[in-house]
């Protein structure tokens, strides 16, 4: 996933003109404030959804023409790097007692490996699934189509092999110790309370959650981290399913035999990548696109 960045030259000045639309003159600053005064009642607006909207298509259109290569080792990162949410999260069940508290606690790590992936601009599948389809929503051409799935093929593909690679580095004791391998696969194997069709009912809210980062951190202006940690966290503490974050686990219980192959992926990992689908495109992109459609242009070149 790669942070929407908010600035001015994102934009052109004739298009920030149409983005901002006809305004009643009550919606002007009034009379008497001076130049400097205007600026920063300005600075301090919140972006309006259209501009938020065109923040993000334009964010998602610049990773829609990143090289594969680029692509592939941006995802490879994220995947290891979102591997440190299940890492914190068993560190910290193995050191906390057992009370009906220590959940609360411990589901913070969870954010961990978020917090590196997102700030890192690291490239995530499930936050694709927002920035990557509003240039398609805008603009629905083949071309862009076939961006968007070469897009979320090679990222998909780079995030599983990257969380496979820390599962097998955790499987074999390489950067843990037998108690916390032990701690990793008592967290690991809460997503085996689940049936296929659970898992991808748990992915919906997972993948609007994530979806609905990427809209909220162009406002955030210096929030960013909160904003990262609390949204994940209510993913943790929901028992929702993240598909990259889930494939750690997935990998990891069948690496120790206690899931088949066949198992890990059918029931595990692709009723999650489902649902984050759903979720985050199905229900997040359409909705957020549907609210400025009609206030927008789209005959425009990309």
């Amino acid at each position: 996933m790669t942070a929407p960045r908010w600035g001015a030259e994102q934009m052109s000045g004739s298009r920030n003109d149409d983005l901002r639309g006809e305004a009643s003159p009550e919606a002007e600053p009034v009379d008497g404030l001076s130049d400097d005064e205007v600026d920063s009642v300005d600075e301090r607006r919140s972006g309006s959804p259209k501009v938020v909207h065109e923040v993000i298509r334009l964010q998602g259109d610049e990773e829609l023409g990143r090289p594969l290569a680029s692509l592939l080792f941006s995802g490879f990162a994220a995947g290891v790097a979102i591997s440190a949410s299940i890492l914190a999260e068993a560190f910290l069940h193995e050191r906390l007692p057992e009370a009906p508290w220590a959940e609360l606690v411990s589901s913070l790590g969870y954010s961990v490996g978020f917090v590196i992936v997102i700030m890192g601009n690291l490239q995530l599948f499930t936050e694709n699934t927002v920035t990557a389809v509003l240039p398609l929503a805008t603009h629905p051409t083949r071309r862009n189509l076939g961006r968007l799935l070469r897009l979320w093929a090679a990222v998909f593909a780079a995030n599983m092999a990257g969380t496979l690679f820390v599962a097998l580095l955790v499987s074999r004791q390489i950067i843990v110790g037998p108690e916390q391998l032990s701690a990793t696969l008592e967290v690991s194997r809460s997503v085996l309370r689940h049936d296929a069709m659970a898992t991808l009912m748990l992915g919906m809210p997972a993948g609007f959650l994530v979806a609905s980062i990427a809209w909220i951190l162009p406002n955030a202006r210096g929030s960013e981290f909160w904003v990262i940690v609390l949204i994940t966290y209510v993913i943790a503490l929901g028992g929702f399913t993240h598909v990259v974050a889930g494939s750690g686990e997935a990998w990891l219980l069948w690496l120790h035999g206690e899931v088949g192959l066949s198992d890990a992926v059918g029931r595990l990992i692709l009723p999650s990548l489902l649902g984050n689908i759903i979720g985050g495109t199905g229900l997040f992109a359409v909705l957020a696109h549907g609210q400025v459609h009609g206030e927008l242009d789209p005959g425009e070149d990309e």
